[in-house]
């Protein structure tokens, strides 16, 4: 049995490059880019007008001129002109192209307009002001978003502003989530005294779903040959394998023998955690295997701390998304195993994370995760941990975390 931190490296040392792919550019947010996005041209494109207002030549305003003529307007969209007189005004809105021969911007808040006539009541007025010139942003030819960048919805503005109609997206592995047990019935069946729903490779699929990865889901009977001629068609279909239930000491946990005949490498069986014992992690050629515990808790520990960090990886993230956070209250563990604890989250009003661990019964209490955020990770040495000490947090959700005054969820 190995430590969670060298079953971890095992993991990401084990990781394949991935394709690329074409999408719309409306569908990319939470997708990786591949390559960088270029600017095709200067942003802005033209000396860009920032306040609704007139345009005048301050040199005129230098020398004294206080009131001008107002001798047109132009309008956002408009096509870019001239004003060759130099002590007249020319009325102008925002986001309109700055014509030639004017070079100062005066919003209507400072000026008195009568009968064509602008009369200017500041002084505080400088050379260039209300106007976003040309390039003030960037360059042609400048890195807009760099490649590894994941999109944004705050990016889909700037992917629509260079006409890039599709982008280039590192292309997720493909994911075959297999349960096993007969104990197990589909989600619509009305399960018998001695039966259960099947539901973690569901909350595993949601898990991946953030990072868009095709998944199909399977369910294999406790028997050998079915094992074995599901899988097969499971790996053929499927970059990368996560099979839930099986992997433990048990008679019918078939799974590990059958990856064995079919010529799996295991890299290890066994990590010194808890819950989630029994992981193992392997291949089959060049596609990944990762064997959880049936339990909820252990296979959504095993999903959280080395599946989303494999794929993460995989699609150029940082692997590491845990953040630091502070005990709410203290908790003793033994025996002396690395522990992933459900815990809820929330941010007091100093800004600092705070953790509150939900302590079930064991990994089979599925019922203590709707009420946390993620897993807190406590070492395995001291087995007593205090309030106020600092450990990592995995979340396993993508929503914000809440300030104490609201609902702790």
């Amino acid at each position: 049995m190995i430590s969670l931190e060298e079953a971890y490296k095992i993991v990401l040392s084990h990781v394949p490059r991935v394709q690329s792919e074409q999408i719309r550019f409306e569908e990319s947010v939470g997708r990786v880019l591949a390559v960088p996005i270029v600017a095709g041209r200067d942003l802005p494109p033209f000396d860009r007008v920032a306040m609704d207002g007139i345009a005048i030549r301050f040199d005129s305003f230098s020398q004294g001129k206080r009131v001008y003529e107002i001798v047109g307007t132009i309008a956002a969209g408009d096509p870019i002109s001239v004003v060759s007189e130099s002590d007249v005004a020319i009325e102008i809105m925002t986001g309109a192209p700055l014509p030639s021969g004017v070079d100062t911007v005066i919003r209507y808040e400072d000026l008195k307009i009568e009968e064509g006539r602008a009369n200017i009541l500041v002084e505080d007025i400088h050379e260039g002001q209300n106007i976003h010139h040309c390039g003030k942003d960037n360059k042609a030819g400048d890195i807009l978003i760099p490649a590894g960048h994941r999109i944004r919805p705050t990016d889909i503005s700037m992917l629509a502003s260079e006409g890039l109609e599709t982008v280039e997206v590192r292309k997720p592995p493909s994911f075959g989530i297999v349960s096993s047990g007969d104990e197990l019935v589909p989600v619509a069946q009305i399960p018998q005294p001695h039966q259960i729903r099947i539901s973690n490779v569901y909350a595993i699929q949601a898990l991946l779903y953030d990072y868009h990865p095709t998944v199909t889901l399977y369910h294999l009977k406790d028997d050998k040959e079915h094992i074995r001629t599901n899988l097969t068609k499971a790996f053929r279909d499927h970059e990368v394998i996560i099979l839930v239930g099986g992997v433990s000491k048990g008679k019918f946990d078939f799974i590990p023998e059958v990856l064995e005949e079919m010529g799996a490498v295991k890299h290890f069986h066994g990590v010194a955690q808890r819950p989630g014992k029994p992981f193992w992690f392997g291949q089959l050629r060049e596609k990944a295997i990762f064997a959880l515990p049936g339990n909820p808790v252990s296979s959504m520990v095993g999903t959280t701390r080395y599946v989303l960090p494999w794929l993460r990886k995989a699609i150029g993230l940082n692997p590491d998304f845990s953040f630091p956070v502070v005990l709410g209250e203290e908790i003793e563990f033994r025996p002396k195993l690395t522990r992933l604890v459900e815990a809820a989250v929330e941010v007091d009003e100093k800004g600092t994370c705070i953790a509150n661990p939900q302590i079930g019964h064991g990994s089979g209490d599925f019922t203590r995760l709707v009420f946390s955020r993620g897993f807190l990770e406590l070492p395995a040495e001291p087995t007593l941990f205090e309030k106020g000490e600092i450990y990592r947090f995995w979340k396993t959700d993508g929503y914000p975390l809440q300030a104490q005054a609201s609902n702790r969820m």
